[in-house]
């Protein structure tokens, strides 16, 4: 017997065959020496039960024998408060994983529940981000910590690459800070229902903080700027420089602030042109999936004629049909020409939706209008466009009473910024 030490250790030389040197402070520590000459600490013990078990604590060179030693009196305290630490490291190595819970999840009827659209971005999101930085780590040990070093990875552009998804079709996988935010988002959500499924008992990824998107504010601010959008759109397929199909997609966009999708999306088995109604059932929107409600999307009457003039076809297809093959109409690079010809720089196909409802508020219309015109799940998310079109009203009335200002600053001999509001009413 022996004080295991570095001396110790030094000294303890291979032999022909395996042996143990054991420490005499403390007892079940000890070190095994290999014929190969790899020196490796050990703890051994008897579970409450009576087992025999023998945990490896780590080789030597890795650990000094004072690092091997803390870690075997930590062992040691396990022991004697009842535990079995061999049996703990065996059921971690073989707990579930993330990519089995990511696998259950996809599986699932929550998932299935979601709209199409909805469902291939988050599997994009899932396959591309979470599975490379999460998936081989174990549930049970998955901490905050190893989130949110994904989170940076995914944001710093680390999970980038281009990837072939069809014949002469690559997908370009990009990263960034909004890619980062809601593929953690995803993963919370993804826990939460793996804990109602009885596969993870807590959730790391809500202590996990990614911020906010922020308010977009960008919008079609006038008519002027929705009769740029108009005239390109005119002239860009005049001119064979987009098809109807896609001017008409995105004119729906803009005349009934509907999402990108669900116009996209439209079938002739949704639209009812005598009621001037769109109905799309649950798993064609997305909120369906978490209200169990259609989406009821009304048209204009300038609307109900551009749906009239598409192409007329059985009740499952496409409103607007692509050019080739048989999914929807892919509008994001054509909205790229459409913009810069239009002069719209920094707004996206999402930003008419947003300048459908802000003009909403702007013209008096009620938080719970909105939510009906554009299908918000919250009420909430209509009263942010409340709240912003009466700062844009007290900014407009400031540059109305401009000339006012000037006429009043004039008559007393002041410039316009000296003029001051009364305050406290009249005296």
């Amino acid at each position: 017997m022996a004080k295991i030490s570095k001396r110790t250790v030094d000294a303890s030389e291979k032999g022909a065959k395996p042996y143990f040197v054991w420490d005499d402070d403390l007892k079940g520590f000890g070190l095994l020496v290999l014929p190969s000459g790899v020196k490796s600490y050990i703890y051994q013990y008897r579970t409450s039960g009576g087992a025999s078990r023998r945990l490896t604590i780590g080789k030597h060179g890795k650990l000094t024998a004072e690092q091997a030693r803390t870690l075997a009196e930590g062992h040691n305290n396990a022991v004697f408060n009842g535990r079995d630490p061999a049996g703990e490291k065996k059921d971690k190595r073989h707990a579930a994983k993330v990519n089995d819970l990511l696998d259950a999840y996809v599986e699932s009827e929550t998932f299935k529940n979601k709209a199409e659209k909805t469902r291939a971005i988050d599997t994009g999101r899932i396959d591309r981000h979470l599975r490379p930085l999460l998936g081989s780590l174990a549930v049970p040990t998955l901490r905050p910590n190893d989130i949110s070093k994904a989170y940076a990875s995914i944001r710093d552009g680390k999970t980038a690459k281009r990837e072939k998804i069809g014949f002469r079709k690559l997908s370009r996988v990009t990263g960034g800070e909004g890619a980062a935010r809601k593929s953690i988002r995803l993963l919370r959500a993804i826990f939460e229902w793996g804990i109602d499924e009885k596969l993870a008992t807590e959730n790391p990824a809500s202590l996990v903080k990614v911020g906010s998107d922020g308010q977009r504010k960008t919008i079609l601010d006038d008519a002027e700027a929705y009769g740029r959008l108009f005239k390109a759109l005119d002239v860009m397929e005049a001119e064979k420089r987009i098809r109807q199909p896609v001017a008409d997609a995105v004119r729906i966009i803009a005349l009934t602030g509907a999402r990108r999708g669900e116009v996209t999306g439209m079938k002739w088995k949704h639209v009812d042109l005598r009621r001037g109604l769109v109905t799309l059932p649950p798993s064609s929107h997305k909120t369906g999936g978490k209200t169990g409600e259609d989406r009821i999307i009304g048209l204009p009457t300038v609307a109900q004629a551009i749906i009239a003039r598409q192409d007329m076809g059985e009740a499952d297809d496409f409103v607007f049909r692509p050019a080739k093959g048989k999914g929807p109409v892919a509008l994001n690079k054509p909205w790229h020409s459409i913009r810069k010809a239009a002069e719209l720089p920094g707004i996206g196909l999402h930003g008419l939706r947003h300048s459908l409802a802000s003009h909403m508020a702007m013209q008096g219309a009620q938080a719970s209008e909105i939510m009906t015109a554009l299908g918000h799940r919250n009420l909430a998310t209509s009263q942010k466009y409340i709240h912003w079109a009466k700062e844009a009203r007290q900014a407009i009335a400031e540059t109305a009473a401009s000339v006012a200002l000037a006429g009043m600053a004039a008559s007393t001999g002041q410039k316009p910024a000296d003029v001051e509001p009364l305050k406290g009413g009249a005296k």
